[in-house]
Formats: structure tokens, sequence, C-alpha cells
């Protein structure tokens, strides 16, 4: 099993690049980013794991730009956001983003895809929440029009791109694209639908969930040997990666705390025994 890693990188954190370079050393598998633009002050969406809204929520770095200082000190990493906040952005500009990223890194990029949390968050980007699961499916879309070999055109009910010269293209053609969120029909139909894979939260419930994914995947006419289930932010013991393992599961993303360089390198220390 390749073992990734998650951290809040903020302006109080390691650094992306002094992050990257040991994670490449150690062997890790890659490094994986999550996005938020801002908190809203005034806030009244619950914070999902209960309680406060930890700080680093609202420090958060831009996750291309640090990914990019770490795909230019590694060779092997693979990078990736867990998750890119798809509604939140323009599609046009965001294809050009992830296109360029995995083509300076050689093809080490994964684009893992949300839909927020945070209703204010959205709320300031003018996304219409109750419609922002098909928007997020439209933008993917768009984005895959742009990264096609040929000017390609979609047009949607909330974004359109005309036929149009977009370089550079993604490394391998697209990027590889795994979509989070809970479980449920209409998640796993957007999953057969566009991505290549599943991005879930811990890794709890996937005995149950994941047959039910496979289903889905398998009568969408896609290959059942290329679904790709990625459980992401799981604190990790032997007992917990070997039952992924049992799944099926041959990538995990374990979180590390956001936290300065000597805490995050301790972290790394006791991890390494599960590389």
């Amino acid at each position: 099993m390749r073992i990734a890693t998650t951290i809040f990188l903020t302006d109080e954190t390691i650094t992306p690049v002094r992050l990257a370079t040991e994670l490449e050393q150690r062997g890790f598998a890659g490094l994986y980013l999550p996005e938020h633009t801002h908190i809203p002050a005034e806030r009244t969406t619950p914070y999902p794991a209960g309680g406060e809204l930890p700080p680093e929520y609202g420090r958060t770095l831009e996750p291309f730009t640090a990914l990019a200082q770490a795909a230019a000190v590694t060779d092997r990493l693979g990078l990736g956001t867990g998750i890119t906040l798809v509604a939140q952005h323009d599609p046009i500009d965001l294809a050009k983003q992830v296109a360029t990223l995995d083509h300076l890194s050689g093809g080490r990029f994964t684009l893992g895809v949300g839909y927020g949390w945070n209703r204010e968050e959205a709320d300031d980007h003018g996304v219409a929440w109750s419609t922002r699961r098909e928007s997020v499916r439209e933008r993917m879309a768009l984005m895959r029009a742009l990264w096609a070999p040929e000017p390609t055109a979609y047009e949607g009910k909330t974004a359109s791109v005309r036929a149009s010269y977009a370089f550079p293209k993604p490394a391998g053609g697209a990027p590889r694209i795994l979509l989070g969120g809970a479980a449920g029909p209409t998640l796993f139909a957007h999953i057969a639908e566009y991505a290549d894979g599943w991005l879930p939260i811990g890794g709890r419930g996937l005995d149950e969930s994941l047959p039910v994914l496979r289903e889905t995947w398998e009568r969408a006419g896609r290959d059942p040997g290329a679904l790709q289930v990625v459980p992401y932010a799981v604190h990790p013991s032997p007992g917990k990666l070997a039952r992924l393992a049992g799944l099926g599961v041959t990538e995990t993303v374990v979180q590390l705390p956001p936290a300065g360089e000597a805490e995050v390198l301790r972290t790394l220390d006791d991890y390494a025994a599960y590389v």
C-alpha cells in the first residue's frame, strides 16, 4: 500500500519545500493539500467534525502555489488537492492551473474534487448551495473539454466554453480525478460518470459502501479494475491499514498535524514504519 500524507499547511507551519523534501526522502507516496479561500467570521454553518472550527481552516495556504513549490524540489512525490472546491473557481482558470501543474510536474498531480461544507464561504463566491453538485459536474465537463487534444466546446446550464486552443495539456491527457464526499447514490453516480475514484474521509463504513460503489461503477460501463478508492485524512494504525488493504485499497492518505517543522518531522518518523 502506498502511504501519502495530508496537512493543513499555513503561514505558521512547516513550509511546503521542507515538507516535500522530507516526504520524498522518507519514501512517502504523496502530498495532498486542502483548500479554503477564507472563513467568514460570522458563520452559522457548523463544523462537520463537531465543536469549534480549528484555526488552521482560516490560515490555509493556496494549494496550487504550495504544490508548485513542492513539485519544484521533488522528482517522484505525488501531488494532489484534498479537496479543490471546484464550484468556487472559474473553471477556465482552474483548468489552466491544473494542466500547468500536471505538465510541469511530469504528470504527478491528482485533482481531488469536493462540494464544500461552509455555506458562508460558498455564498461569498456566488455559489448556489442547492445546485452546487450539478455546478461541479458541469465545471468538470468544461475542464475536460479544455484538456481535450483538439479544440472542443462545452455548453451547460451553469458553465460553457467555446472550442478553444488551451495549452499546456495535462501530462497524461487528464489528471487523476478523485471525488470526495459522503457515500450515497448521487455521489456514486457522479464518480462513475466523470471521476477515477473516491476520496472518502477516514475510511469508516467502507465494508458496506464499497460494494454499492462498485456496482454503480460497473453499471456505468466502467472497467471494474480501474476504480480507485483512496481513504483520506486517516489516523493510521497497523490494524486499520491492514483492514483497508483487505478491502483492496492500494493508497491511503494519512493526516499530519498542522504544526511546525519539529512536530511534523517527528510524526513522519512515527509514520515511516508504515511506508
